[in-house]
């Protein structure tokens, strides 16, 4: 609602206010919104009720930047002859389209612009470095603990302050870092489709990237590893998705959504994609 005039806004003066450029990203077309498997990603995304939520959080993590860890070597790794798909003349700025670019803090903790290619090295030696830390993710299995259950058990209680993973000796800082890990995914998702959507369709990878990134956004916005403002340079896409069913009715993704501005981008490739 307008707060000014206490209007509902329309689906195209929400879509205007995205700031979009006048030819709109190919991926905001719904027959390239495809995705390599159908079914619900949410299944994959939910806490199992036996599972301690520090230790599913911490799969997530892993798993989530398994997969992106592959569209990012496919436009970062050089090739023979030194070029490499993401370089500084093509991204001298890590960008999500014309609105949104994203810095980098420098030795003095101060935000800098840095090269999309150089922002891509600088993510994947972070990110690298926070799952290999045993302190931060321990892998002892004799650390292991199991969520309790009330239907089988009394819950056990706790002793001074409380956070997600503390009974899995996750260290207190772990949630807050994970978000941060996540936030960092999500701004390479997010260059990725603004700057090399047409790479990965050359590659026949997109059907494969949308199917990721839908899941990894089931994952952020269900388990509250992403807030809606860290979301809107793909806000677009959240709203075609949620229009087009990939996010279901009643979960977080779709409480987020749009559907009218994503029904008007459907309206506007001409109808729902064929299947």
């Amino acid at each position: 609602m307008d707060p000014n005039s206490g209007s509902i806004p329309s689906a195209e003066e929400v879509l205007a206010s995205y700031h979009l450029p006048q030819v709109k990203p190919q991926w905001l077309n719904c027959n390239y919104g495809k995705h390599i498997v159908k079914g619900n990603f949410l299944t994959l995304s939910a806490k199992p009720k036996t599972v301690e939520m520090g230790e599913w959080i911490a799969h997530q993590v892993v798993d989530h930047w398994r997969m992106l860890i592959t569209f990012i070597k496919l436009v970062h790794d050089r090739e023979e002859d030194g070029s490499s798909i993401c370089n500084s003349r093509k991204c001298p700025k890590m960008s999500a389209g014309p609105s949104h670019s994203f810095t980098w803090l420098n030795s003095r903790l101060q935000p800098v612009e840095i090269p999309a290619y150089e922002y891509l090295s600088l993510v994947q030696r972070y990110i690298s470095g926070k799952i290999d830390d045993g302190n931060l993710f321990p892998t002892d299995p004799a650390g292991v603990s199991f969520a309790d259950n009330p239907a089988f058990c009394t819950p056990l209680p706790e002793s001074g302050p409380d956070w997600i993973g503390k009974r899995s000796g996750f260290p207190q800082n772990f949630m807050e870092t994970c978000q941060t890990i996540f936030r960092q995914m999500f701004r390479v998702y997010a260059h990725l489709y603004w700057s090399h959507f047409d790479d990965m369709f050359c590659l026949n990878l997109e059907k494969s990237m949308n199917s990721c990134f839908s899941h990894f956004i089931l994952t952020a916005t269900t388990l509250g590893l992403l807030k809606k403002t860290d979301l809107e340079p793909m806000q677009p896409l959240i709203d075609l998705w949620a229009a087009l069913g990939t996010f279901p009715q009643g979960c977080k993704a779709y409480e987020i959504a749009n559907i009218s501005v994503g029904h008007l981008l459907i309206q506007k490739a001409g109808g729902p994609p064929s299947s």
